[in-house]
Formats: structure tokens, sequence, C-alpha cells
């Protein structure tokens, strides 16, 4: 009689594991547990850019666990308006926020270090801070009474410092003038004599429009492209001085991440600090093409801000920061953290980058 192989193999598994390993071999595994969630954004539904910031999370979120964890993103309005995705995650409402940390400055004022701080962190530097400079500690110790994990979900580099419909030639022109710009650029231009008013990007254009509003910063180029400012607005001043490293976040209900098996925790994880370097590399490479239509083919006029302005605002801007810091100890800490790698920052990068960036000045023909 002849044994084949598998016959034979079969016989030493039987012989060696007898009935238990049959029933090791049939044993059903469990399938895994599944979450759904839900992302609430301050941006229009796929808006470029910072609209996209959110989709591209809930993406590699669902494909890095499989489609263990999936998230269902909404834009502004769609599920809570714009200025209450904080308080719609940190209640339940959704799991998941993604927006500006300064939108919350009027609930919480130290909030709004965690964006940007007028002629303060560039995105490099906010990025470092946060993740090697402790930042983030301090971060979600300012969001743990509000049932909120913070993370980075984005930078777009330095912004534009707006869109004008009048010249500015001196400080005297910015008097009276209302503006649309959040933060402590806001409460800047207000003591620089203008008037801070709040709106969403989704507000911008019709404020403008109607003559509610006199001016506005959004973010850049790629993005004011995409709203049409060039169309309600004819000077488009640089640079962004309000907003040099502007950090967007995307906060997460506690309870909703602490729900998670350890392996879904770190995708979360991962998945944001890849939204957040996928932003800026985005931007990085698209303003400027945007810039050059805004100005050959719309007819935008692209100017600079006068040195005197900028010595006037960056001097109003170091009084609106300690005052800041003054409100309480977590501000305190906040501050003297931030200003602290803010000084070994550019000691280092004054010859690093900035070296670097007057050396490609120099002109080969001299």
């Amino acid at each position: 009689m002849r044994i084949t192989w598998t016959a034979l193999l079969c016989l030493v598994l039987v012989g060696c594991g007898g009935e238990s390993t049959n029933s090791n071999i049939s044993a059903e595994v469990e399938p895994a547990q599944t979450f759904n969630w839900k992302l609430v954004t301050t941006w229009p539904k796929n808006f470029p850019g910072l609209g996209l910031a959110p989709e591209h999370f809930a993406e590699n979120v669902e494909r890095m666990s499989n489609g263990r964890l999936k998230i269902k993103v909404f834009g502004a309005g769609q599920l809570v308006p714009a200025f209450e995705v904080f308080d719609a995650v940190s209640q339940g409402t959704a799991e998941v926020g993604h927006g500006a940390a300064y939108y919350w400055q009027g609930k919480v004022p130290a909030s709004a270090f965690f964006t940007a701080v007028p002629f303060g962190l560039n995105a490099q530097e906010m990025n470092a801070w946060l993740h090697y400079g402790g930042g983030l500690e301090l971060w979600r110790e300012l969001y743990e009474p509000f049932n909120l994990v913070p993370y980075a979900g984005g930078n777009t580099g330095v912004q534009m410092a707006g869109w004008f419909n009048r010249e500015i030639n001196s400080m005297a022109d910015i008097k009276g003038l209302k503006m649309r710009i959040p933060g402590l650029g806001g409460e800047v231009f207000t003591r620089a004599g203008g008037m801070s008013v709040q709106r969403s990007g989704g507000e911008i254009y019709t404020s403008m429009q109607t003559g509610e509003i006199d001016a506005a910063e959004w973010v850049g180029p790629y993005n004011d492209l995409a709203f049409g400012f060039h169309q309600i607005a004819k000077y488009y001043y640089y640079p962004g001085w309000q907003e040099p490293g502007p950090t967007l976040e995307l906060i997460i209900n506690k309870q909703a991440l602490e729900s998670l098996p350890a392996d879904l925790q770190a995708i979360v994880e991962s998945a944001a600090r890849a939204a957040n370097q996928n932003m800026l590399d985005e931007y990085t490479a698209r303003n400027n093409a945007a810039l050059v239509e805004l100005v050959e083919t719309h007819g935008v006029q692209l100017r600079k801000l006068p040195d005197e302005v900028l010595v006037e605002l960056r001097s109003i801007a170091a009084d609106v920061v300690e005052e800041m810091a003054a409100e309480n100890p977590l501000s305190q800490r906040i501050a003297k953290s931030m200003k602290e790698f803010a000084k070994q920052s550019k000691s280092y990068h004054a010859i690093s980058e900035e070296a670097y960036y007057n050396a490609r000045k120099i002109n080969l023909s001299n």
C-alpha cells in the first residue's frame, strides 16, 4: 500500500497533537472590533489644502487600520457651524475636529499660542517646539479640562499679510480699518488703531464684497485664489507678520480616543503627523504658481508692508504676548517655553537657514 506524503503528514500531526491540535486548528478567530467616528471641521467641505487635510487624515486612518476605524468628515455647517467645532468634540457630538486653536481664544485665551504668535516661530520651528520642545505637552494640559486631546494637524507656512482696498504706506492707514484677522494678530491690529473682526473662511468674500470689512487675511495665494479674493480687493500685502508658522489642530474627544485599542491610537497619532507634514509640503509646492496667476492673470498688485509699519506692529505684538502670558501660570509657562525655544532656534538658524538664504541671494555676476 502506498502512503502519500500528505497522508503521512496528517498521521504525524494527529499522533503528536491528538484532539487538542484539531481543536486549535478549527477554533474560530473572533472578528476585530470596529469603530465609526465623525470629524467636524471649520473649513468648507473638500476646500483645497485646509479642507483636504481632514479628508487625508480620515483616509489614512481607515487604510492603516484595515477598515477598523472609519471616520466620516463633515465640512463647516454640515453637522455643526464652523465656530462650534471645539464644543462639539468636547461634548462628544463628534469624536474629532479640525480647525485652528485661536478660534477658541474667547473660551481658552492661551489657545492662540498654538496657532501662531505674531513675529514668532515659523512652521519648521513650531513643529520642532511641539514635538521636541515640550509644546505638545503644554497644549494637552491646556485642553485637559475640556476633555480634548490635541495634535498638530497641518501648517501652511508663512502667510500673506492680507487683502486691502487701500494702500498701506504708514501706520496712519491702519486707523479705522475693519479687518478680518483673528488670534493674537487681531489684538495687535486693534491696538494699532484698526478693528479686528472674526469671520470664518466661508464668510470673508461676502463680508468684503458688501463693505462690512475693509481688509482680510486668510492664508496665502493657493487658498486665496480659490476663494476669489482678487475679485473684491486690489492690494495683496506681505509678509504675514501675524501668522509666521500657523499650526492647525486635530482635536480628539478624550473618551473616544481612550476607547481605542493601543494600535489604533498609534495609527491616529501617525496619521495626524502625516497630515501635518503633508499640508506644509502642499502649500510650499502650490503657493508660487497661484501667486503668479494672481499677479499676471488677474492684475493683483503685490505690495510689501513698509518697514516702519512692521517695526511698530512688532513692538505692539511684544506687549500683547507679555500680557497674555501674565493671565495665569499655565499661560506663563507656555509663553516662556515658546520664547526660550525661539531664542535657541534663532541662534542656530542665524548660521544655517538664514545664512543659506543670504548666500543664495548673492549675485554670481559680481
